[in-house]
């Protein structure tokens, strides 16, 4: 009998690869062609947010499983019904959408980039229910202040990935954050949830060929107040947080250094 070669295996791999990222957004597509009527009805009016985010995480659920994937929480402190929240976590992969999804029931908005309409189907709910941001423009980055201060008046959460934007170097572990976020908090006096995903890059980074499924983890941390602060402390806020995030993901390394 032959043996195989590392080459052939190189080949399967890439082809594994090339069909798996197709497969993810055909399960994208799945959901939402089953639910559209009813999502459809949802985006008519701000009002049917609420019933949009249900099916929302429902197709979050679905995108991760048929991926492969499966998620483990741990929750420090608990969200509670009915309260808004400033929702932030560390950002390396398109999964953390799905599974930011996945793991908080509170209805929450997305703040993010415009360059994701872009994708069929997805894109055009996606224009219509989240609160997009041009980073190139002063202009975009007021006007989300202003939706993000309506969806708050609504009794809604809004979520933002801090740093921006991925990373093009996979290798740093968590770029520095921007202000808005913390900004928006201070303003509206609600509590921030820090939250680490320390597998998302592993199992499905941007780099086209690579991951893998398997676990997720991520950890909710300590809810950080913001009742007493002012815009002067947004900055050391904005510092506070990231480093407890940052702790966070080299606990998750440093531990899985030691099981190896």
């Amino acid at each position: 009998m032959g043996f195989i070669t590392f080459e052939t295996m190189k080949g399967f791999k890439i082809v594994f690869w090339v069909l798996w990222r197709i497969w993810f957004y055909v399960l994208m597509a799945i959901p939402i062609l089953i639910m559209l009527p009813f999502l459809l009805i949802s985006i008519i009016s701000e009002r049917g947010y609420p019933y949009f985010f249900k099916m929302a995480r429902i197709w979050a659920k679905f995108i991760l499983f048929g991926m492969g994937f499966y998620y483990k929480v741990k929750r420090e402190q608990k969200l509670v019904k009915k309260t808004s929240y400033m929702i932030v976590a560390n950002h390396t992969s398109m999964t953390d959408i799905m599974l930011m999804l996945a793991i908080i029931k509170n209805p929450f908005v997305f703040v993010g980039k415009k360059e994701l309409v872009k994708i069929p189907l997805f894109g055009f709910f996606y224009k219509r229910t989240c609160i997009l941001v041009d980073r190139n423009s002063s202009k975009s980055k007021n006007e989300v202040f202003k939706r993000a201060q309506n969806r708050l008046n609504q009794g809604l959460s809004i979520c933002i990935f801090p740093e921006g934007g991925v990373p093009d170097d996979e290798s740093i572990l968590l770029d520095e954050f921007k202000d808005g976020a913390f900004r928006l908090a201070i303003d509206h006096h609600i509590p921030i949830v820090p939250i680490v995903f320390p597998d998302n890059k592993e199992r499905f980074s941007y780099t086209f060929l690579s991951g893998s499924p398997g676990k997720m983890r991520a950890r909710i941390l300590p809810f950080v107040e913001t009742n007493t602060l002012t815009s002067e402390n947004r900055k050391e806020l904005r510092d506070r947080v990231r480093e407890m995030i940052y702790n966070g993901l080299l606990d998750f390394k440093n531990h899985s250094k030691k099981k190896k």
